[in-house]
């Protein structure tokens, strides 16, 4: 609507004016017939001629004299003069709104210069009514014009927005639910086609979406098979070492001093592959078995630890232990084992991987409220990608081979203890883990809050 005003308003403006100046023309022809003869015509033939220009009376300035050239009675009184030498296009617009708005026939007087230089001015009394009426003609071809041009660009303009919005939205939507009837089939992961940048953005975001999706769904399916596959395994594992403790139950028994030294650990060695076997099929069942907590001294298990791993035994590497030799905790002995000789054994193999020994380091201390364990080594740390998913299973392998199992049953266990382990630091000095195990079991604290609750 505001672009048919700017282009009406002007348009009925010069339409005005081209109307005014060729009334004048007209006249001006007029004028000069009646001067080429001497004013010897007759009065219909003057008569005739105002008619033609559509005019009152005509007056021509012509050689410094002002003369009334031809003329008729008029029914009434002017009521304007518009002068189009000095008329400006404000003047011109806003005298053309006038006309169009007042229906009453007026009279006014317009002036003007001769064309071919025909004299000063020439001047013309003229009705307002044949002006208006052909000024509405024209305002009405304007407006079908404009009516026509407006149907055409709204079919141009659906078409267009058919063309590059709508189908190719369409487009996605369809792939959207033909996805999400099968999101493992990677046929139906979005091409972006789109031209329009807009769209096509949103395809590419949606091709992403759907492809990583489509991995995650496919990784999913491998972990459940494999964990399938763990689960049965560990069965039968656990079955066969389960007979072999048997027999080193027998050996234990031996008067040889060297078997009596060696059976204890081949016994503890046994029996925690028997607990890993049972402890991968609870995991199987996304379940850890509940911590049985004791309290224990720390630096034999740890000492321990080092001795089944042989970490102590490895050229170029030193194992430094900052443990008091009274420092007693309150935890599960095998499990807290477990988590102590994965971090280790991360730990060991980031030192073989660095090629240039090192040194692993286990200190403990406590607080009022907890005690920790730092696990730390001086080899390369870890690579940023093993930090995005440290503690999620099967993603968080540092080392080339890795499952990334190890520190995400660390965390899990630790958690069951109703503590938490974090990555400290790791950096080109090195690596260090912390243990937290809480004091209390957590019952205690509820016990309290309680008690106070009922005083």
């Amino acid at each position: 609507m505001l672009a048919e005003v700017l282009i009406f308003v002007p348009s009925i403006a010069r339409f005005r004016q081209d109307y005014l100046q060729l009334r004048l023309e007209k006249a001006q022809i007029a004028s000069l017939a009646l001067l080429a003869t001497d004013g010897m015509i007759s009065t219909e033939l003057e008569a005739e001629l105002l008619a033609n220009a559509d005019v009152y009376n005509v007056v021509l300035w012509r050689d410094q004299i002002r003369q009334l050239i031809l003329s008729s009675p008029v029914d009434s009184d002017v009521i304007a003069t518009h002068d189009l030498r000095v008329a400006t296009p404000l003047r011109l617009m806003r005298d053309a709104l006038v006309v169009l708005i007042d229906n009453q026939d007026r009279t006014v007087r317009v002036i003007g210069r001769p064309v071919q230089d025909a004299g000063f001015l020439i001047e013309v009394t003229m009705p307002t009514a044949p002006l208006r009426q052909a000024m509405l003609d024209y305002g009405l071809r304007i407006f079908l014009l404009s009516a026509l041009i407006s149907v055409v660009t709204a079919a141009l303009l659906f078409f267009a927005v058919r063309r590059l919005l709508v189908v190719p939205i369409r487009r996605v939507v369809r792939h959207m639910t033909l996805y999400a009837d099968a999101p493992e089939d990677a046929r139906r992961v979005i091409a972006p086609t789109s031209g329009v940048a807009e769209v096509r953005e949103a395809e590419e975001a949606l091709q992403s979406l759907q492809t990583q999706l489509t991995g995650a769904l496919r990784q999913k399916e491998r972990l459940a098979q494999l964990g399938s596959a763990v689960a049965k395994i560990s069965h039968d594992l656990r079955n066969i070492l389960t007979t072999a403790q048997l027999f080193t139950d027998r050996i234990e028994h031996s008067v040889d001093p060297v078997v009596t030294r060696i059976a204890p650990k081949l016994v503890g060695s046994i029996s925690r592959a028997v607990s890993l076997c049972e402890s991968t099929l609870a995991f199987g069942k996304a379940e850890e078995p509940s911590p049985r907590l004791s309290r224990f001294a720390l630096a034999p298990l740890v000492e321990e630890v080092i001795e089944a791993e042989a970490l102590g035994e490895r050229q170029g590497v030193s194992c430094l232990v900052d443990i008091s030799a009274g420092m007693n905790l309150r935890a599960d002995a095998e499990q807290l084992y477990r988590v102590l000789a994965n971090l280790m054994r991360n730990a060991m193999q980031a030192l073989e991987v660095a090629g240039q020994g090192g040194i692993i380091e286990v200190s403990a201390g406590e607080t009022d409220d907890e005690w920790w364990i730092k696990v730390g080594d001086t080899g390369p740390g870890l690579p940023p990608r093993a930090r995005e998913h440290l503690f999620t299973a099967f993603q968080g392998g540092a080392r080339k081979g890795g499952s990334g199992l190890g520190l995400a049953i660390a965390f899990e266990l630790v958690r069951g203890h109703g503590g938490r382990l974090e990555l400290l630091r790791s950096d080109e000095a090195g690596t260090e883990f912390v243990i937290h195990l809480p004091k209390t079991d957590g019952l205690e604290d509820t016990a309290q809050h309680g008690s106070s609750g009922d005083l």
